[in-house]
């Protein structure tokens, strides 16, 4: 038995959240969330020299990007503990905008899950906020009443589950209003392997998320939660693990014809997002937890909030290949991304 500590932390908030309402005109985006100066007149400069290319992509010997995107393996074993605490820290969700984030494991996303088919998750939610919250597993089938409550400031919860089901699910707060505390960061990404297992390949998780960002960010830099954007399903980012446009200026290197499986999970809270790799066709793609009758020779698969699914492709030459949701004005806004292909 492995006992793996996650140490998320969340710092006290200041009175009231800092949500601000809206201005009577809402100012324009930064240009550097990808959006125009001006709305009405849209930037028509191409940002990148490759077809799809809504920002710049990164050269041959580009860092790592801020975010591993690479699934990690699965830890030794059948029983697998798990500790989550909350924090308060300040992220980047673009290029020059901060964000006061509500984290679970100090970043956003919360860090990727990996685990078996039938095995036990032994959780534990340590609080270190001032307001309640919650953990809500979507891989687990267990009474919310019972396991999914408030957990007050300075008190902790422990439950166990046990994923029955294979697939990419979400995990999040969900303590009310269940948005807000998604918006500001409370989710990540469980991947549950099959008792029989897949094909050998190289393996991603992207969870797809948006940012509300008030008009002017706080005193120490960093933007919160704008409440009245959220409710008009208006965002200022729509990003890959937590980041716009983080996979676009470092590309995902991958080899040309080997096989890639990407998780999908999208934690919304609003936005669906309609998948597509640039250049590709999707050989398979398993949506939620179904296994027995996947999609073949597909292009694009929507992703509905609170959903996941695995597609698995084969870039046929080397190249750059964008990744995207199909709904451009989100990828405009951060949801776009490089694989990389390598070969002769």
């Amino acid at each position: 038995m492995k006992f793996v500590a996650l140490v998320v932390g969340l710092a006290l908030l200041a009175p009231g959240c800092r949500i601000s309402p809206p201005p009577a005109r809402q100012a324009a985006a930064p240009a550097s969330t990808g959006a125009p100066a001006n709305p009405q007149s849209p930037d028509t400069t191409p940002p990148a020299n490759v077809s799809h290319g809504e920002a710049p992509v990164g050269g041959p010997n580009t860092p790592p990007a801020p975010v591993e995107a690479r699934l990690p393996a699965v830890e030794p074993g059948r029983l697998h503990h798990l500790r989550l605490e909350i924090k308060h820290v300040t992220v980047t969700v673009a290029p020059g905008v901060s964000y006061a984030a509500w984290t679970l494991g100090g970043g956003v996303p919360g860090p990727a899950l990996h685990v078996r088919q039938g095995d036990t998750v032994d959780f534990t939610l340590i609080n270190r906020a001032n307001i309640p919250h919650s953990m809500d597993f979507h891989a687990a089938e267990i009474a919310p009443s019972t396991h999914y409550v408030n957990v007050m400031p300075g008190d902790s919860l422990h439950y166990r589950f046990v994923p029955r089901v294979p697939g990419a699910f979400l995990y999040h707060c969900g303590t009310a209003p269940v948005a807000m505390h998604i918006a500001n960061g409370m989710y990540g990404g469980l991947v549950v392997d099959p008792a029989i297992p897949r094909p050998k390949a190289k393996e991603f998780v992207l969870v797809q998320s948006e940012f509300y960002l008030t008009a002017k960010p706080g005193a120490d830099g960093a933007h919160t939660l704008d409440w009245p954007k959220l409710l008009s399903l208006a965002p200022d980012q729509v990003v890959f693990n937590g980041r716009a446009f983080q996979y676009a200026e470092h590309p995902i290197e991958v080899a040309a014809r080997e096989l890639v499986r990407l998780y999908v999970v999208n934690a919304g809270p609003n936005r669906i997002s309609s998948f597509h790799v640039v250049g590709g066709i999707f050989e398979r793609v398993f949506e939620d937890g179904s296994q027995a009758n996947p999609l073949i020779g597909v292009q694009t698969v929507n992703v509905p909030v609170g959903g996941g699914s695995i597609f698995e492709v084969r870039l046929r030459e080397p190249g750059d290949y964008p990744f995207v949701t199909h709904a451009f004005a989100d990828a405009t806004k951060g949801a776009v991304g490089v694989l990389r292909a390598t070969g002769h």
